[in-house]
């Protein structure tokens, strides 16, 4: 499996030999990175293709979508950037692939535990990372959260927004902010960051990671494979142990 940049990705494509070669180019979102590293290789060693992983924030990705950027399968962290690009999309793909949840993330240097999300507005918590709240999924679903729970208000001159989910637990890391609002999983591969409290399940917003095949992307019928396999079995079982919830078969 591949890596490339975001924003790259249209350009490259008209130089690159690998589309001739039949890689799946896969646009996901960057809380996915990990985990679809993964996936990518287990598929690849089953014999199911190469795939080329397109990692940004789910807006940024419906933007490149939408300007012709050759995608076969687009993975967004909230059905609000699928439905942004629906005309683009293959009909009949769309399909609600995973759940997470929102938490509180800490540089590892100064762990602490909360109460609830309303410590964050005590003394000790200056500044905030949080996705651009009005764009990026996990600052969408953070400001959700806090406006339900009558925190925004207070919170908001404390907040610092950031780039993509990963963006802001990298901030954490670098001890650039107190804390960030991030979804758990990202907390499973940040050593620089520790949980100070998770929000539970049926009390946040409901996280929904969609995924669909684009229309017209160089490879459909790879694609079609492809997103068949992480609505299969041993996919469920990988984002699982990452701390997703799949909800093929459940409540979608």
């Amino acid at each position: 499996m591949k890596y490339m940049i975001a924003g790259a990705l249209w350009l490259l494509a008209t130089v690159s030999p690998a589309f001739a070669q039949g890689e799946v180019v896969v646009s996901a979102a960057s809380s996915l990175a990990d985990v679809l590293d993964d996936l990518a290789g287990r598929y690849a060693r089953a014999g199911g293709g190469r795939i080329l992983l397109n990692l940004a924030a789910s807006n940024t990705l419906a933007r490149q979508i939408a300007a012709g950027a050759p995608v076969d399968v687009f993975v967004s962290a909230d059905g609000r950037q699928v439905a942004a690009v629906e005309h683009w999309l293959e009909l009949g793909t769309r399909v609600d692939l995973l759940s997470n949840t929102l938490a509180v993330a800490v540089p590892a240097d100064r762990p602490r535990r909360l109460t609830s999300m309303a410590d964050l507005a005590g003394p000790g918590f200056v500044r905030i990372a949080i996705g651009e709240p009005n764009a990026v999924p996990v600052g969408v679903y953070a400001r959700e959260y806090l406006e339900a729970t009558g925190l925004w208000d207070a919170l908001q001159p404390r907040l610092v927004p950031s780039g993509s989910a990963r963006l802001a637990l990298v901030a954490v890391e670098r001890g650039a902010v107190d804390a960030a609002i991030v979804y758990r999983t990202d907390l499973a591969v940040a050593p620089g960051a520790r949980e100070a409290y998770a929000v539970p399940p049926d009390a946040g917003p409901r996280i929904v990671y969609v995924a669909a095949a684009v229309d017209g992307g160089p490879n459909p019928a790879a694609a079609l494979r492809f997103l068949a396999f992480l609505q299969g079995a041993e996919a469920a079982s990988v984002f699982e142990a990452a701390g997703f919830r799949p909800l093929q078969g459940s409540d979608r």
